[in-house]
């Protein structure tokens, strides 16, 4: 016996049965221990493993029980007979991958898109000034356990274990309608609303319906870059437009069938569009019988004043297709969002979502159902609002004091600020220098069709930073930046001589 495959690194996250479960089941499946071997014995794997004898009992039972063991009399447990039948053999099914000409078969590329790049281990930075991850500390997860539990209990099995085919959780789907919706002022029936898996599910689904190869698409520029990036896969007719301070510039729409919007804050400047504005974009949409993509990014951060009503609330053709996240307010890991549109549409959405995936996971929209119900995302979102406000004001002093003039302040509060630096800047060069110091910033370019206009441009998230290191961060920011300036002055000074 081998005793070198028995060892456990503890995880924190796990049970010490539930490591002990994984080591031996990964054993046994990958064929380390073959069929009919006999395990250590429960005293010797306490031993080996330095935990107490009971707790390793327990997994040896439970994986008896589950057929992964057969215990014998007198002798101890031993892999049981035929546990891999059917698996197949390793690495047989992609020996040969190198031989396809993956390129020629490919009908799209999706992996060539530019994407926001941010490194898988941002938690170790000390200094993460990253978009789109949340404070796991602001989340409650007793009450989210405690709707877990409600979720799973016999009174509800019903909800999340039948499979629905192309229908929702009518209890979710009720709550959007009662209490999401109402905050937007907009008001749907069930047959309006469908939920999915987060905000880009719904745009893929709604591009995916809606597009045809010659269709004429309005994006923001700068904007989203994976809402262009979807609409891209769809359509030869992407038309970047410009965005100015009250939002996107209507009058450089020109005869565009469908244009994309995040109204309630501008993905990434943050500017809210203005109330004339909007009744722009609604009677342009009416005089050129074109629809609008309402992406109602980050609606729940605002936290410095009084929300304006959605487009869709405004809306009395029907040609406003209003996409949310609850992922944003919740947990961005949850995956979780709705869509609103005329039931012809939503009716369609749900046909092509069924071949897709069906529906999503039944747990899931029935846990949010009840968190929802509970009032627990209301008390969520003003303890979101208590938390961001006072770093949305030391990230304005911050940036205030160390980068005077580069970055304009978000009227309504959201979760980042928009940098635009001098022209000389390279914003790429600045995050690989600032990541040298443990500051995770983003570069710009990658949010404009011509990524050389945004060279010099940056987004600083505070979602997921305590609030005691910002200013230690930008200060940190600020050394790079000059840093980097000087040595490209002092470059550009040699080549003027």
């Amino acid at each position: 016996m081998r005793h070198s495959l028995f060892h456990l690194e503890r995880q924190p996250a796990m049970t010490l049965q539930a490591q002990i479960r994984e080591m031996l089941v990964s054993a046994v499946l990958s064929g380390q221990l073959a069929a009919d071997t006999l395990v250590p014995s429960t005293r010797a794997m306490a031993r080996r493993l330095q935990v107490s004898r009971n707790t390793v009992m327990a997994v040896y039972q439970a994986l008896a029980a589950e057929g992964y063991l057969v215990a014998r009399e007198r002798s101890g447990f031993y892999v049981a007979p035929g546990v891999r039948e059917g698996m197949a053999a390793a690495g047989i099914s992609s020996a040969n991958a190198h031989s396809v000409d993956w390129a020629a078969k490919l009908a799209m590329a999706p992996a060539g898109q530019a994407n926001i790049v941010k490194p898988e281990n941002w938690h170790d930075y000390p200094y993460p000034f990253i978009y789109g991850q949340g404070d796991a500390a602001l989340f409650p997860i007793t009450a989210w356990r405690d709707c877990v539990r409600q979720a799973m209990s016999r009174k509800w099995m019903d909800a999340w274990t039948d499979d629905r085919f192309s229908a929702d959780d009518p209890a979710l789907v009720e709550q959007i309608r009662q209490r999401v919706l109402p905050r937007r002022g907009i008001t749907a029936a069930p047959g309006e609303i469908m939920v999915t898996l987060g905000a880009q599910n719904a745009i893929f689904l709604l591009a995916q319906l809606l597009l045809h190869r010659d269709s004429a698409v309005a994006v923001e520029d700068p904007g989203y870059p994976d809402a262009r990036n979807i609409f891209a896969l769809f359509s030869n007719d992407l038309r970047p437009t410009p965005v100015d301070g009250e939002g996107v510039c209507v009058e450089a729409l020109g005869a565009a069938g469908t244009v994309y919007v995040t109204p309630s804050h501008q993905f990434p400047t943050n500017v809210t569009m203005s109330m004339a504005r909007r009744r722009a974009l609604l009677d342009w949409a009416d005089a050129n019988d074109s629809l609008i993509i309402e992406d109602d990014y980050e609606y729940e951060t605002n936290y410095r004043g009084e929300a304006l009503p959605a487009l869709k609330s405004m809306d009395r053709s029907g040609r406003v297709l209003f996409v949310a996240s609850l992922s944003k307010s919740l947990m961005p890991g949850l995956r979780m969002g709705f869509l609103v549109a005329p039931a012809p549409i939503i009716t369609e959405l749900r046909a092509l979502r069924r071949l897709m995936l069906r529906h999503p996971p039944g747990n899931n929209q029935r846990v949010v159902s009840i968190f929802l119900a509970q009032g627990l995302h209301d008390a969520l979102i003003a303890r979101l609002h208590r938390s961001y406000l006072p770093r949305w004001k030391a990230m304005g002093a911050a940036l205030g004091q160390h980068f005077p003039g580069w970055a304009g302040e978000p009227l309504f509060g959201g979760t980042s600020f928009w940098v635009e630096g001098p022209e000389e800047l390279d914003a790429r060069q600045l995050a690989a220098r600032a990541l040298e110091a443990g500051v995770i910033i983003e570069p710009g370019d990658v949010c404009f069709a011509d990524r050389k206009a945004g060279r010099n441009h940056f987004r600083l998230g505070f979602s997921s930073i305590p609030l005691e290191r910002i200013e230690p961060g930008i200060a940190l920011l600020a050394e790079a930046s000059d840093t980097l300036l000087g040595a490209q002055a002092r470059l550009a000074g040699r080549k003027a001589r």
